[in-house]
């Protein structure tokens, strides 16, 4: 056990930094994986470069393999406000990690037609909004603390999500205009989800709920527009229904590219009190 202690708006708290829990979907190559947009599945294949082949099983010295995927859209990803602008911003150079208190929650999305939350476009009547009330409702659960991150699982969470395809105008739930400012007036900077997307998947290329967040007014396209240039989204992740509800450190892992989004590698640590 190593036991991290630590003090978050005056409270005394400590975790458990050797049992962190992994909510990224495991990327896998040659077998079932998730996807969006209809982007070709992530390959790999061995590296082949004159005489040398990167595969130990075919006489190679070692295995070397070269990974094709479209981060976005093949698993857990990291993104950040260079996902919308003219300026390439990279995620490496956003987050620049360490740990984030951060608050999970379950909420159960809601027809758009039932509620009084919107979005830009109006969304069609069976789409499925992950609401400003919900959000609000399951924090009134855990008041005390000011988060840094939102971990959000939508429910019913099934383990079909490992392998899922989203495909069509809106095959998922997506965050509401009031939801997103909901995590802006709280201070959120780092939201997880486990949808492949913030914002409908066709939107007309308003990316609603990413501009709110992001801090980006509509139809602005460069960095400096923003408001908040150091948040970024998490999608596409899985949180195991045996992870509860409550107070965690979150360790978002990514490689260091230089692109807007990356792999990433989400950690929960559990938090304690005292």
């Amino acid at each position: 056990m190593t036991v991290m202690h630590f003090e978050h708006d005056g409270r005394r708290l400590a975790a458990d930094l050797a049992d962190p829990l992994p909510i990224a979907v495991p990327l896998d190559f040659g077998g079932p994986q998730p996807g969006f947009h209809d982007a070709a599945p992530a390959t790999s294949r061995a590296l082949r470069t004159g005489g040398f082949v990167g595969d130990t099983r075919e006489g190679g010295s070692c295995n070397c393999e070269q990974v094709t995927l479209v981060a976005h859209c093949n698993g857990t990803h990291t993104e950040c406000v260079g996902h919308l602008t003219d300026d390439r911003i990279s995620i490496a150079e956003t987050l620049r990690g360490g740990m984030h208190l951060a608050l999970l929650l379950s909420v159960q999305p809601v027809a758009a037609d039932v509620c009084d939350e919107s979005s830009d476009p109006v969304p069609a009547p069976g789409d499925l909004l992950i609401t400003a009330a919900a959000l609000a409702h399951g924090a009134e659960a855990h008041l005390g603390l000011a988060p840094e991150a939102l971990v959000i699982r939508t429910l019913p969470n099934s383990v079909d999500r490992m392998s899922r395809r989203y495909s069509g105008p809106a095959p998922a739930p997506f965050l509401s205009r009031e939801a997103a400012g909901w995590l802006v007036e709280r201070g959120i900077q780092h939201l997880v989800l486990d949808v492949p997307s913030a914002d409908r998947a066709q939107d007309n290329g308003r990316l609603c709920a990413h501009r709110v967040f992001f801090g980006l007014p509509p139809g602005a396209r460069r960095a400096s527009e923003s408001s908040r240039p150091r948040a970024t989204i998490t999608e596409l992740a899985f949180i195991a229904p045996t992870i509860r509800d409550g107070w965690y450190l979150l360790d978002l892992q990514i490689p260091p590219f230089l692109s807007d989004a990356a792999p990433s590698r989400p950690l929960l640590y559990p938090v304690r009190f005292g």
